[in-house]
C-alpha cells in the first residue's frame, strides 16, 4: 500500500507526530473505535454527510476505497467543464485528500468539507477570538480544510479555490417531521458503513436547509501565512512516506494517547507506543511504570510544568508543587485533593480517604426518602421531529433507585423510549415527575449531566410553539430540583435542587485505587473492595428477591463477587449489551469518565433509531440498556451505603 498523508493522518501528526509511526499497524492497539459502524451511531457524521450530498444533487460519487482506483475516476470526472463530485481522490506527491464535496466550474472550485458539529450563524465572530485569532475549539477544523486546499491548489495550480465548512446550523429548524429516520446507517456487504437514503426523501424535505454552508478562506489563508504549517505538512509527509519515527515531545497530552495497552495485551505480543515514546526521552524501562506517574494527579494543570521540570513520578513532587489550600466550601478543595492523591502514593498508603465529619454535616441536611437518579441521553445532527433544531438535548431513559430511613432500598422506576423517530422529552419528564413527586425527600445525581439536560428540556418547553397542556407545570418541576445554567437568562435555584453524589465524592472522599479518577465507574469497585458493609450485604444474591432488595430487571442477583483477592467490576458482570461487537469495541464505549455520559447507551439508542434489525434485536438491546442504567443508580446507592456504614462507625 503507498504511505500517503492524508487528511485523517495530517490531522492526526497535528495532534502528535510520533502517532503517525504507530497508526494501522497491528503490533500498536488503538484505543479508539475501529468500527465505523459504531462511530457512526454514536458520531451522527455519516448522516450529515449524506444530507450535505442531497444539497447538491447530480453528483457522482466515487465510492472505491483503492487509491490508485479512486484517483483514475475522479480525473476523468474532472474533465467536464461543470461538475459535482462526492469525495473525490485528489494526489499531489505524497500527499492524498477525498474532500467531502468538490463542485467544478469551468476553471474554478469549490471545496467543502462538511462536519457533523454545530454553528452559530448568529455569532459575528465566527471562528475567531475577540483578538482576530483562530479559536482553539476551531483550528482543527480549519487546518484540516487548509490542507485540503493547499493539495487540491497545488495539483491545479491554474486553478481558483473557494473553501467552505458545511454545518448543522444551531438556529435552523427542521420544518419536517421524520427527516432523521431517511438516513439509515447500514453495512453493506464488505461490511461498511454507509447510509441508505429513503425513496421518500423529497424536494420539500430539503427545501428548508438545516445546514449551513460557510465561507473559511480567510481562515484558511491565517493559517497558510503561518510558515510553520506548510512545514508540518511537508514533515509529516516525508516522515509517512519513509515510516520515520518523529522524535516525541512528551507532555500532559500523553495521558489521552491511543496507542496504549495492558500488561496482560504486552504479554501477548503487542506493543505499547505511550511506553515506547516515554522509554526514548526519559530512558525509563518497564519498572518506571509501575510507579504512578504526574499524569494521573486529578484535574492538575501543572503537568507539563512538572514534566519540563524533569517531576515525573507522584514521588518526584512536594508540597510547594501542589500549593494546597482550602476553598472556604465544606470538605478538602482540589488542591488539597490533589496533594493527598500524592502524599498516599508517597507515604505507600492504599487505604481510602473518608471525612465522616465533613459528610456528616452534609447528610444532616438531606431528607428521607433518598432518590438517586441517572438519565441516558442523546444529541442527534439531523431532528427526528418538525420544529426541532440540529443537537437538540433528547432524554430517553432514566433510572430511579430510593433508600428509605430504615435503609430499606428499592428500584423504585425507570423509563425507556426507543420508539422510532419519536421525540421523548416530555413523556421523560412527565414520568420522572411523576415518581419524585411522590414525597419531598432529597434527590441525587452523579455529576452535572441530569442537571443540564433538565435545563435543555425546560428551554425546549418554553420556545416550543405546540400546545402542552402541562407546560407550566413542567417548568416549575424543573426548577425545584434543579439550577439554572449559565447559559440561562432566568436565574433560579430549586428549594428541592439535587445533590451531585459526584461532588460529595471529590470533597469527602477518596481511594487511591481510582488513580485520581472519579467515575462511577471507577469508584464503585474501589468501594466495593474497601467496605465490609457492601461485601458482607451483597455478597449473596438478595437483589431482585422478595424478601431482598426490589428490582425491575434482575431476578435472584448477586452483585458482589471475589476473584483473587479482588472485587469483579459489576459492570463486566452485566450480559454484554452488543453481542456483535469485540471486546475491545465494547471495553471503548462503556468507559466512563465523569463528565462523558454512556457512550455505550448513547450507541444502543442510535442503532434502534438509525439502523436496520428485528424487533428481538430491539426487545433484547432494550432490555441490556434497562440493565445498565439501573446498575448507574444502584452504584450511587451503593457508595451512600458504605459512606453511611463508615460515618456510623465513626461514631462508636
Amino acid at each position: 500500500m503507498p504511505r500517503y498523508l492524508t487528511k485523517s493522518r495530517f490531522k492526526l501528526g497535528q495532534d502528535c507526530p510520533t502517532k503517525l509511526y504507530y497508526t494501522k499497524k497491528d503490533e500498536y492497539l488503538d484505543t479508539k473505535l475501529d468500527d465505523s459502524f459504531l462511530a457512526a451511531l454514536s458520531e451522527g457524521g455519516f448522516q450529515v454527510g449524506e444530507l450535505a450530498k442531497c444539497y447538491y444533487p447530480g453528483g457522482h460519487d466515487i465510492t472505491s476505497l483503492d487509491y490508485e482506483e479512486a484517483e483514475s475516476q475522479t480525473n476523468e470526472l474532472l474533465k467536464q467543464e461543470n461538475v459535482i463530485i462526492y469525495e473525490p481522490a485528489i494526489k499531489f506527491k505524497n500527499l492524498f485528500i477525498r474532500i467531502d464535496i468538490l463542485i467544478k466550474r469551468g476553471s474554478h472550485f469549490e471545496l467543502i468539507e462538511v462536519k457533523a458539529k454545530s454553528f452559530d450563524s448568529n455569532d459575528e465572530q465566527g471562528f475567531l477570538t475577540k483578538s482576530g485569532k483562530i479559536s482553539s475549539s476551531w483550528r482543527a477544523y480549519l487546518e484540516d480544510v487548509a490542507f485540503q486546499k493547499h493539495v487540491l491548489s497545488e495539483k491545479y495550480s491554474d486553478f481558483t479555490v473557494d473553501s467552505y465548512l458545511m454545518l448543522s446550523d444551531k438556529n435552523s429548524k427542521c420544518h419536517v417531521d421524520g427527516l432523521n429516520q431517511k438516513f439509515r446507517i447500514v453495512r453493506d456487504e464488505s461490511n461498511r458503513t454507509g447510509i441508505k437514503v429513503s425513496n421518500t426523501l423529497n424536494k420539500e424535505d430539503l427545501k428548508k436547509k438545516i445546514l449551513i454552508k460557510v465561507p473559511v478562506d480567510d481562515e484558511v489563508d491565517l493559517i497558510m501565512e503561518d510558515g510553520n504549517f506548510l512545514k508540518s505538512i511537508n514533515e509529516l509527509s516525508s516522515a509517512y512516506k519513509n515510516d520515520k519515527k518523529i522524535l516525541p515531545n512528551i507532555g500532559a497530552h500523553c495521558g489521552s494517547c491511543e496507542f496504549q495497552c495492558s500488561i496482560e495485551e504486552e504479554e501477548k505480543g503487542y506493543k505499547n507506543g505511550f511506553k515506547e515514546c516515554w522509554k526514548e526521552v526519559l530512558e525509563w524501562d518497564d519498572s518506571d511504570f509501575n510507579e504512578p506517574n504526574i499524569l494521573e494527579i486529578w484535574s492538575s494543570r501543572r503537568k507539563d510544568k512538572f514534566i519540563e521540570e524533569g517531576k515525573l513520578k507522584l514521588t518526584d513532587l512536594v508540597e510547594d508543587d501542589v500549593e494546597p489550600a482550602p476553598d472556604g466550601r465544606g470538605g478538602i478543595s482540589s488542591k488539597e485533593r490533589q496533594w493527598l492523591q500524592v502524599e498516599k502514593v508517597q507515604n505507600k498508603d492504599d487505604s481510602p480517604y473518608f471525612d465522616s465529619h465533613g459528610l456528616k454535616l452534609e447528610m444532616e441536611k438531606w431528607t428521607y426518602p433518598l432518590h438517586f437518579i441517572d438519565f441516558e441521553t442523546s444529541m442527534v445532527a439531523i431532528p427526528f421531529n418538525k420544529g426541532r433544531r440540529p443537537y437538540e438535548a433528547i432524554a430517553f431513559q432514566f433510572s430511579h433507585h430510593i433508600i428509605y430511613e430504615d435503609g430499606r432500598v428499592e428500584h423504585a422506576g425507570e423509563y425507556l423510549n426507543t420508539n422510532v423517530g419519536e421525540f421523548p422529552n416530555y413523556e421523560f419528564l412527565r414520568e420522572l415527575k411523576r415518581q419524585l413527586e411522590e414525597d419531598t425527600g432529597t434527590i441525587f445525581r452523579y455529576s452535572p449531566h441530569e442537571n443540564t439536560f433538565l435545563n435543555h428540556i425546560y428551554r425546549q418547553l418554553r420556545e416550543d410553539e405546540s400546545d402542552i397542556p402541562d407546560r407550566e407545570e413542567l417548568c416549575e418541576f424543573i426548577k425545584t430540583i434543579t439550577t439554572s445554567s449559565s447559559s440561562m437568562a432566568e436565574k433560579w435555584e430549586g428549594d428541592r435542587n439535587m445533590v451531585d453524589l459526584w461532588d460529595l465524592v471529590k470533597r469527602y472522599y477518596y481511594d487511591p485505587a481510582t488513580r485520581g479518577s472519579n467515575s462511577i465507574k471507577a469508584v464503585l469497585p474501589a468501594i466495593l473492595n474497601s467496605s465490609d458493609f457492601l461485601q458482607e450485604k451483597y455478597g449473596q444474591p438478595i437483589y431482585g428477591t422478595e424478601k431482598g432488595i426490589k428490582s425491575l430487571n434482575f431476578k435472584d442477583w448477586q452483585w458482589l463477587e471475589i476473584k483473587d483477592g479482588k472485587v469483579i467490576d459489576p459492570y463486566k458482570k452485566l450480559p454484554k449489551m452488543f453481542t456483535d461487537v469485540s471486546d475491545k469495541n465494547l471495553e471503548i464505549l462503556t468507559e466512563d469518565d465523569e463528565l462523558a455520559n454512556g457512550g455505550a447507551a448513547l450507541t444502543a439508542y442510535g442503532r434502534m433509531q438509525f439502523s436496520e434489525m428485528s424487533e428481538i434485536e430491539r426487545s433484547e438491546l432494550s432490555s441490556a440498556l434497562l440493565r445498565y442504567c439501573e446498575l448507574d443508580t444502584m452504584a450511587m446507592v451503593m457508595i451512600f451505603e458504605a459512606w453511611a456504614a463508615w460515618a456510623k462507625y465513626s461514631e462508636k
